[in-house]
């Protein structure tokens, strides 16, 4: 909402919920795109500060005295943070949004749009974009162990299985998938309060997998709306610890296996991702046969997997 014109007081429809950790710019800029691009139905805005040591919770009072801010005094994580707020939410639906997006003209009416008109609709998902307008990757199947060494190996590139064939999808119709991404999430509160919360166990990465199975499970489908479009910058939290996160991805990973699939599935699935990740480090000297350009990012991935092949017997 522009400042100087009058806060909306109707009950709302929707409520945006974010998570914020020390990124006040692209929060402010987050913000600005919401109340700029309001739409039809009236929201209103839960914004979780986990702990953030910049000018965050200031900008938020400061520039949007309207958005409901939650100061934590701790980093609850993704699913900490957004169970703090999901009690506090009014709305019948609940936008589970990242602060490093910028959301575009109608992305939250579409989506309003799609589950009014479908009331078997659990949760709907916009069209992510990167900042230069090229698709990413907004929804993808549950992952199992064949989806996971395919892609492990990037066999996705002969064969789309670990993930969806976006690129190829009609841009104006919906499509019912497995896993919505996390940024730019829409779930139906009464699905939500059926299914439960989000899993606290997972700190960071597979929350929404979790969730999106659970939601699955008790009879509810999943949506991707191409015809919400919002722009991810991405990782730009996760980026500040980036080692540490890699880590936690694949800790996340297997918890999941292990909560959905049983300990026998997990034990394979930290086997192969142990055979992975010492293939990569085996290969790492061919890094000497690319460019410079790549040589770096190419041997900062195998380190990556030397660290996580020396952690996974603790996972």
């Amino acid at each position: 909402q522009p400042e100087g014109l009058p806060m909306n007081t109707d009950p709302p429809i929707v409520s945006v919920i974010i998570i914020s950790y020390n990124v006040s710019k692209l929060l402010e800029a987050c913000l600005d795109s919401l109340y700029s691009h309001a739409g039809k139905f009236p929201f209103e805005v839960l914004v979780v500060d986990n702990a953030s040591t910049d000018d965050s919770r200031q900008m938020v009072n400061q520039k949007f005295p309207q958005v409901r801010l939650f100061a934590s005094q701790k980093n609850l994580g993704f699913a900490g943070g957004n169970n703090l707020a999901i009690p506090r939410a009014r709305g019948r639906y609940l936008l589970l949004l990242n602060p490093d997006t910028v959301v575009l003209p109608d992305a939250l009416d579409e989506l309003v749009y799609f589950l009014d008109a479908q009331p078997q609709a659990g949760a709907a998902g916009s069209k992510l974009l990167n900042p230069d307008g090229s698709l990413q990757e907004s929804c993808f199947p549950f992952p199992g162990l064949l989806r996971e060494s395919w892609r492990m190996l990037h066999l996705d590139a002969l064969y789309p299985l670990a993930r969806y064939p976006m690129e190829d999808w009609s841009p104006a119709l919906p499509h019912s998938v497995d896993v919505i991404q996390g940024a730019s999430l829409m779930l139906r509160k009464t699905a939500l309060d059926q299914t439960g919360i989000l899993d606290e166990t997972f700190f960071m990465y597979s929350e929404e997998v979790d969730l999106c199975y659970r939601l699955k499970k008790n009879g509810w489908s999943l949506h991707y709306i191409p015809s919400s479009a919002v722009i991810h910058y991405g990782g730009q939290s996760t980026r500040q610890t980036a080692e540490r996160m890699f880590l936690q991805l694949y800790q996340s990973k297997i918890l999941f296996f292990r909560k959905h699939y049983g300990p026998v599935t997990a034990g394979l699935y930290k086997l192969m991702l142990y055979f992975s990740a010492a293939l990569r480090v085996l290969l790492s000297p061919l890094a000497y046969l690319i460019s410079r350009s790549q040589r770096d990012k190419f041997r900062s991935t195998a380190a990556l997997y030397a660290h996580l092949m020396k952690a996974l017997p603790q996972y």
